[in-house]
């Protein structure tokens, strides 16, 4: 900007220098003219003057027109650009702190928001302990059921609450048997009616067929075997022992966490601890 100021001077001036002079030599033109006895002149000397008239006419419409707007274009263009200035200024300087800290904590919040861990849903924990297993099958007694011997099941049967919503997990998308050795049938009606009132059945995943009954712990062993599920689970360490060379994966439930027996063996005090709901 001062650089266009500065050229735009210096033309001005060397235009009225230029203008001076050729006013100068007009002036000693037209005394030379006049100076002339007037029934002396001619044809021509009107003439030169006719055109001397005309081109100080011509050029002062010429100074006009080039030298009055560029005297006024600075005028006009001063108040835009400053105003421009000020007001790009304004913008880029007026911010109020508390827009600035507002600003500040909501991008804060959103960072947090995006990069803060996902805990996973229990369906999501069952199918990653599992190993996304096909096929499962479950000891009732001291896993599912209260109880702990067929005993206490010629008594009563009583589904542990705590197991309720994992296995409900399990039947979502495992095909789950449960089988268990009983004394007599009235143990075995008191099974079926404990895990209809805990709504084992009403999920669609678990059927009553699917609930076995056996009189021995052998019986067991061989409804693992014949059924060849992904994954066996039992409180009994010596099925668990034979099962291992036949089963892929087995869990182990024992108050005492033993020491696992085979690789594919894993251990827990319970099934709901083993998904990390206690």
């Amino acid at each position: 900007m001062a650089e266009s100021s500065s050229s735009s001077l210096s033309s001005k001036e060397d235009l009225i220098q230029l203008i001076k002079r050729f006013g100068a030599y007009l002036t000693v033109k037209m005394s030379n003219l006049f100076s002339i006895s007037f029934h002396n002149l001619d044809s021509r000397s009107v003439g030169a003057i006719a055109g001397l008239a005309l081109a100080i006419v011509f050029t002062w419409r010429m100074f006009r027109s080039s030298g009055g707007p560029q005297r006024r274009q600075p005028k006009r263009q001063a108040p835009t650009t400053s105003n421009s200035v000020a007001s790009t200024q304004s913008n880029s300087t007026v911010m109020p702190s508390e827009v600035s800290s507002s600003s500040e904590d909501l991008r804060t919040q959103i960072v947090d928001a995006l990069f803060q861990p996902v805990k996973p849903t229990l369906g999501q924990v069952v199918r990653q302990k599992l190993s996304e297993g096909r096929k499962v099958t479950c000891r009732l007694l001291g896993v599912i059921l209260e109880e702990s011997s067929p005993e206490e099941l010629q008594k009563q049967a009583t589904v542990r609450s705590s197991v309720l919503e994992v296995l409900l997990e399990i039947t979502k998308f495992c095909d789950l048997y449960l089988m268990e050795r009983v004394l007599d049938d009235e143990s075995e009606k008191k099974v079926l009616l404990a895990l209809e009132n805990a709504g084992v059945f009403t999920s669609g995943g678990l059927v009553k067929d699917k609930v076995l009954f056996c009189s021995t712990e052998m019986g067991r062993s061989s409804f693992v075997r014949q059924l060849e599920p992904d994954w066996h689970i039992d409180t009994n360490s010596e099925i668990v022992t034979q099962l291992a060379r036949f089963i892929k994966y087995q869990l182990h439930i024992s108050p005492n966490r033993p020491e696992r027996s085979a690789p594919n063996v894993f251990t827990s005090p319970s099934l709901e601890q083993f998904f990390g709901c206690v």
